[in-house]
């Protein structure tokens, strides 16, 4: 633990690792400010993204204090155990780029080979405009979920990491928040484009 006669930069290796390892969210702040440059580095290089980078660093500082049980000192360093986190979180952050790639390039697609009838296209726009305003009425839970999963791609269980909500949590909020925007769109004769 951090005490006033020892402060962050006269703790070692060793200390933050067992301080860490014990709970002390104190080491865990000491563990982020020394390896967070690193995480950041080797996430920006993959990712080629300052946002993403970011978003990836938080997720793996995330994981590895939520799962901090499953470090073992006697097999290697905490900066090589956050390393291996750091890969596994670029991996699924390029997995999600690369399947919402493939959606925008199948949604451009069938665009292009819908017949162009005029009003279809303004049709499809205001029901996006209107899903849009659905979504926004939901309650705030309700609407980070679904935007999560929707905008960003992610999983629910990648959404409860994120939120640092229980998965269950989670997947009620999703369920509420797709039950009320399918009543909603029905009611305004929308739903065959939404769902």
């Amino acid at each position: 633990m951090i005490t006033a006669q020892h402060t962050e930069a006269d703790l070692d290796e060793a200390e933050v690792v067992a301080g860490f390892l014990a709970g002390d969210e104190a080491c865990l702040e000491a563990a982020h400010r020394r390896w967070r440059p690193l995480v950041y580095a080797l996430a920006r290089r993959s990712l080629g993204d300052a946002k993403e980078a970011e978003d990836v660093t938080q997720l793996v500082f995330l994981a590895a204090w939520r799962g901090r049980a499953g470090f073992r000192p006697d097999r290697g360093t905490l900066s090589g155990w956050l390393v291996g986190i750091t890969r596994r979180k670029i991996a699924d952050a390029l997995s999600a780029r690369t399947r919402r790639n493939e959606l925008v390039a199948a949604a451009g697609a069938r665009m292009l080979l819908q017949p162009s009838d005029g009003g279809a296209g303004t049709e499809a726009s205001i029901n996006r405009v209107l899903l849009a305003d659905e979504l926004s009425r939901l309650p705030a839970p309700q609407r980070r979920v679904l935007n999560l999963a929707f905008y960003d791609d992610l999983t629910q269980t990648q959404i409860a990491e994120f939120t640092g909500w229980p998965l269950g949590t989670v997947k009620s909020h999703a369920r509420r928040g797709l039950h009320r925007l399918a009543s909603r769109l029905r009611e305004s004769g929308a739903v065959e484009y939404a769902m």
